[in-house]
């Protein structure tokens, strides 16, 4: 199912454009402005497009899980200005980039991928374990053009915590990123819950954009009702305490940042040039949607 939509504060929508909300929720509590089922298309569930509410998420601009069968290889395009960042969440990924490097990612760990074609397949001593990722794509700061983006691996031990909390991109407490160059003003964080563990989260200053989507299991907000499996809620851009409570054991990601006014979708650039075939050989895309990539228009 995509589409789905549950606004639970009209105030909240229009608050995503700027405009104040007339709402009386208390100011410790922080709304969900709105709530989306994934679109599943073969061995992937798109969550985030930047043809749809990737615009209000940005500089997050596209989130996807996939699921591949032992041996299964993708390739995937990423132009300039965008790096590519895959948490494993289970199996092991095996990778080669266009420039030589290769490296492998075991489940816990993740890699961040410097603009450019990057060549991937399951394998390695799980290779008769499916692989499941999330990959995530993130919208880099304008840098001088000598300036060269690296890419990185970080096995699953390097990855610090903070409590239920492991840190993909940013920080939370004393727990940082092992991304060298990572974007500046961008959490990414996946929390791991057992059933009926509560967590909350309030994004730093200067965050106006935050959001969280389930892989596993289902939360339970108090007032918001339940964001499940594959399901991704954006939040309103007032400020407030998420509290979210698991329901099963639970595994999901949060994202929230700092959106530039200026950010290039709002100009008009597209910063992705791929098709559905090349990310996942074998699932075949609808014209119209090739289209619209190529394009960069809105669903």
């Amino acid at each position: 199912m995509f589409g789905i939509m549950s606004a639970t504060a009209l105030g909240e929508l229009e608050h995503l454009n700027g405009t104040p909300s007339p709402t009386g929720v208390s100011v410790g509590s922080r709304r969900i402005a709105l709530l989306r089922s994934g679109r599943r298309n073969g061995p992937i569930t798109r969550l985030i497009t930047p043809w749809d509410i990737g615009e209000l998420t940005q500089p997050f601009v596209f989130l996807c899980h996939s699921e591949l069968a032992p041996g299964a290889k993708t390739v995937v395009g990423v132009q300039p200005g965008i790096g590519t960042l895959t948490l494993v969440l289970s199996g092991v990924l095996v990778f080669e980039e266009a420039l030589g490097n290769k490296g492998m990612v075991a489940a816990g760990g993740f890699s961040w991928a410097a603009p450019g074609e990057v060549v991937w397949h399951a394998g390695g001593r799980a290779a008769d374990e499916p692989l499941r990722t999330l990959q995530l794509w993130v919208e880099l700061p304008r840098k001088p053009a000598s300036s060269t983006a690296q890419s990185q691996c970080v096995a699953p031990h390097e990855v610090q915590e903070e409590g239920s909390v492991r840190v993909v991109l940013g920080q939370i407490g004393r727990a940082r990123s092992r991304i060298d160059h990572a974007p500046p003003d961008v959490n990414y964080f996946h929390v791991r819950l057992k059933d009926g563990q509560r967590w909350r989260y309030a994004a730093p200053d200067g965050h106006n954009v935050t959001w969280l989507a389930v892989d596993r299991g289902g939360l339970r907000l108090e007032e918001d009702g339940r964001v499940l499996r594959e399901q991704i809620a954006l939040f309103g851009r007032s400020r407030g305490l998420i509290e979210v409570q698991a329901e099963g054991e639970s595994s999901f990601v949060l994202g929230s940042a700092r959106q530039d006014s200026s950010a290039a979708m709002q100009s008009g650039r597209l910063p992705i040039d791929t098709t559905v075939e090349a990310f996942v050989p074998g699932v075949k895309a609808a014209p119209v949607l090739d289209r619209r990539l190529a394009r960069g228009k809105r669903r």
